[in-house]
């Protein structure tokens, strides 16, 4: 059975893909989102903690709130602590799963037709087709067809190299007793998992989300994450109510996100921080920039238009990113000594206060900056990794 043409079909139902549907909905496109799952949103693959800057680039209703973050513990490996904060919310927590089922039915409400347990097969990016696998469809055509269809891409494998990726781990804990403050998060660093880290993010005073991203396998995090229990009082005697496991691409700043028809968003299109490993900011911001040149294209039937959106992208994001990457490649040469080290000093020169001052959670380059005028990362780090940061402003 075929299914009837439209102008933009979106392969993915996560947010990103679904407020991108959103958006050429309301702009009076006829869309359609094709989601292999049978259950938007399950299961968990998020650690569920979003920047601050989600309300100015997405909508999020108070009900999918779970706490509001004000600031942040960062444990060294022997625990030395540099407590950050802020007076208004930094980050929020979430329900994800009912946050990504509220962007789709948003989606939906805008007049995107949205089809469940459809697989993608073979993509045909010349002609606008898709093909599909096991289910009643067989085809769709469409004048743009867009892959939201996360870290394992069948649209980005179509004209990329296979991606590289982190792997996951999270817990959902119940610690038995009130433990935990519900506005402040703890990261902890350790060597073994750099440039990757553990957190614990608290969903009440008994419960939080336990987990940790790593260039590692994935009984090697979850190896690192059981010790974690054993080690960190606020964590001891947890009882795990859930285990998840997820895949985090890497930011790759070779991959190409347009090809003929078809057009990459959000963990499909490796647009992620190097630094964490989040990425719903950075898509739903191109998912608003992808929605332009993808209606200048459709409008002026000229294909060629949808190269504005990966210009664009450059322009908004690629030297953040090329921070977050230097930032990301120290990381990884440090041992337990050395980040131990940072640890003690940034203590002693005050770096508490600048952090909460300067530090954000979607853009960390103007901390950096401001460490680097006042010479905090001179004392630190080696000279040869204090020169490589320093270039990235001259």
């Amino acid at each position: 059975m075929y299914m009837k043409d439209y102008d933009v079909a979106v392969v993915g139902a996560g947010p990103v893909g679904s407020t991108f549907a959103r958006y050429m909905a309301e702009k009076g496109f006829n869309v359609a989102i094709l989601e292999k799952k049978k259950e938007i949103g399950v299961p968990l693959q998020c650690a569920g903690l979003l920047g601050k800057k989600i309300k100015k680039v997405n909508v999020l209703p108070d009900e999918f709130i779970i706490n509001p973050v004000h600031g942040a513990f960062l444990h060294s490996p022997e625990d030395t602590t540099l407590t950050v904060a802020k007076d208004k919310p930094e980050a929020y927590v979430l329900d994800r799963v009912g946050y990504d089922k509220f962007l789709a039915e948003s989606a939906a409400d805008s007049g995107v037709d949205i089809f469940l347990n459809h697989r993608v097969e073979k993509v045909d990016s010349l002609n606008g087709n898709l093909h599909f696998k096991n289910s009643k469809t067989t085809k769709i055509s469409a004048d743009v067809l867009v892959g939201a269809d996360g870290h394992s891409s069948m649209m980005s494998r179509s004209f990329n190299h296979p991606p590289e990726s982190f792997q996951a781990a999270q817990y959902l804990v119940d610690v038995g007793e009130k433990r935990f403050q519900r506005d402040f998060v703890h990261l902890y660093v350790d060597s073994r998992i750099s440039p990757g880290f553990l957190w614990t993010i608290p969903l009440s005073e008994t419960t939080a989300r336990i987990g940790l991203f790593a260039d590692a396998s994935y009984q090697q995090i979850t190896s690192v994450l059981n010790e974690l229990i054993k080690k960190r009082p606020e964590l001891h005697g947890a009882t795990i109510l859930k285990k998840y496991h997820g895949v985090i691409p890497k930011q790759d700043p070779q991959k190409k996100l347009v090809n003929d028809r078809v057009i990459l968003l959000g963990d499909a299109a490796s647009q992620v921080k190097p630094t964490t490993g989040g990425g719903l900011i950075m898509g739903f911001t191109c998912a608003e920039i992808a929605s332009r040149a993808v209606s200048k294209a459709l409008e002026s039937e000229n294909i060629s238009f949808l190269n504005d959106y990966p210009k664009e992208f450059d322009d908004r994001f690629r030297k953040e990113l090329k921070v977050q990457l230097s930032v990301h490649k120290i990381f990884k040469s440090l041992n337990n000594d050395d980040l131990e080290y940072m640890f003690r000093k940034l203590k002693e020169e005050g770096a508490e206060d600048i952090i909460s001052q300067y530090g954000d959670m979607d853009t960390q380059s103007p901390l950096i900056k401001e460490m680097l005028r006042r010479g905090i990362l001179f004392s630190i780090l080696p000279k040869m990794l204090y020169r490589g940061i320093s270039a990235l402003w001259k």
